[in-house]
């Protein structure tokens, strides 16, 4: 994906579909709602995506790239392994999980990454696993937590209940709550 920096159209154009998908749901948003929010003609939007579905996985892609920055920066921070965790727990939501979870369509949003952006979904989801994966083997090499398993397997289900925390809390404080209940007790089954 390109940089969005350096392109203020396609940056316009992100910001207004999200502010359309969260208002009004993936389905019922059109073409012309994104235009007219990104305050362009339809054709311009045209010469930047193909159609909506487009234009969301490039939203897919733009969460994860995001994601994985700052769950990175996080885990590279210093403090307990709860509160690394915590951070990155929190990060890796980011504003567009907060934005998502206040919207009314939230849950359809996320339906709607299954069926638009599967495969982004899964590479996203996967790298986020080995960047947890990465962290506990090193945290585990310089005696700061006890590893008593695979750190891959580990990874794997922290990203995998952090997805269903996701996926079940009806809010953002809610989800806010869970995550941090989560960190703390992988923290703690951690602790050297």
């Amino acid at each position: 994906m390109r940089d969005l920096a350096d392109d203020p159209k396609q940056k316009a154009i992100l910001e207004a579909a999200w502010t359309c998908f969260a208002a009004y749901g993936f389905r019922k948003t059109s073409m012309d709602d994104i235009a007219r929010e990104a305050g362009m003609s339809r054709p311009a939007v045209y010469l930047q995506y193909r159609n909506k579905g487009d234009i969301f996985r490039s939203l897919a892609q733009l969460f994860y790239d995001t994601a994985a920055e700052n769950v990175s920066a996080a885990l590279g921070a210093s403090g307990t392994a709860a509160e690394q965790l915590k951070a990155a727990f929190l990060a890796q939501g980011g504003e567009i999980l907060a934005s998502m979870l206040t919207s009314p369509h939230g849950m359809e949003l996320l339906d709607s990454g299954k069926t638009e952006a599967s495969d982004i979904v899964d590479t996203g989801e996967a790298l986020l696993t080995s960047l947890y994966s990465d962290w506990l083997r090193a945290q585990s090499e310089a005696g700061k937590v006890r590893l008593d398993g695979d750190p891959d397997l580990v990874a794997g289900t922290m990203t995998s209940a952090l997805k269903g925390i996701k996926m079940e809390s009806k809010d953002y404080p809610t989800y806010c709550a869970r995550i941090a209940q989560l960190a703390d007790l992988f923290g703690r089954g951690l602790m050297a």
